[in-house]
């Protein structure tokens, strides 16, 4: 029960999220997306929204893919890191994260949604169960 929980919390966060980047925080995200992506930076944000969106709302309705789906999601979380170094390397305000210090302690949250995706989803025990098998 604590990790059925723990999955539709996670996707409520990422649909949640999705949402605020096509509007109220758009610019705050817009502030995150690397450099060095040969992206427009508002068309990062919009895409990265409606992906977090489609993945929150997967979390939370299909039940019988929740494995594929939290690695899918983990892997997502490790694609947008670059954003949250980014950030941190160029001493980027957003979020209210105004200081260097604020910004490291904000890169080791990011591992924490990946394991939070793949433990909720029981992707990674699917995966070691699968292993053990073969």
């Amino acid at each position: 029960m604590i990790k059925k929980v723990a999955q539709v919390s996670l996707g409520l966060f990422l649909a949640l999220a999705g949402i605020s980047h096509l509007g109220s925080n758009r610019e705050e995200f817009r502030a995150q997306v690397p450099t060095w992506l040969p992206f427009d930076a508002d068309f990062v944000v919009l895409a990265s929204g409606i992906i977090e969106i489609i993945l929150g709302l997967l979390l939370i309705a299909l039940w019988k893919f929740r494995s594929i789906i939290g690695w899918v999601v983990a892997l997502f979380f490790i694609a947008i890191f670059p954003g949250n170094v980014s950030q941190y390397i160029n001493g980027i305000d957003a979020f209210g994260l105004d200081s260097d210090r604020e910004r490291l302690i904000r890169l080791f949250f990011q591992p924490i949604l990946v394991l939070w995706a793949l433990w909720s989803t029981e992707a990674w025990q699917k995966y070691r169960s699968l292993r053990a098998r073969s």
